[in-house]
């Protein structure tokens, strides 16, 4: 968990931080754990804005396919989201 905690702001295109790693040299759980937060970020009411539509979500995951996240990730969670119907998995 330890690494997954340290690198998953590194982006998949080379431009995250804290060390600028890309695509397989960033640990593999933090290009899940990367996925997984981003959507929680968008999809949890912040203290400043309230839970982004999902049409969004998916959007801005899609958008950064590649870029931000590891497609294969970004697929997986593509795939949760369009099953996802009901918008079970944001958080209430």
């Amino acid at each position: 968990m330890l690494t997954g905690a340290r690198y998953h702001h590194e982006r998949y295109d080379g431009r995250g931080y804290p060390d600028g790693l890309a695509g397989s040299d960033i640990p593999v759980e933090a290009r899940m754990i990367a996925v997984a937060d981003a959507y929680d970020a968008m999809s949890s009411r912040r203290s400043y804005r309230d839970v982004l539509p999902q049409a969004q979500v998916r959007a801005e995951m899609e958008e950064g396919k590649g870029t931000q996240f590891d497609p294969v990730f970004a697929d997986i969670m593509l795939y949760m989201i369009d099953e996802d119907k009901d918008y079970q998995m944001r958080e209430k």
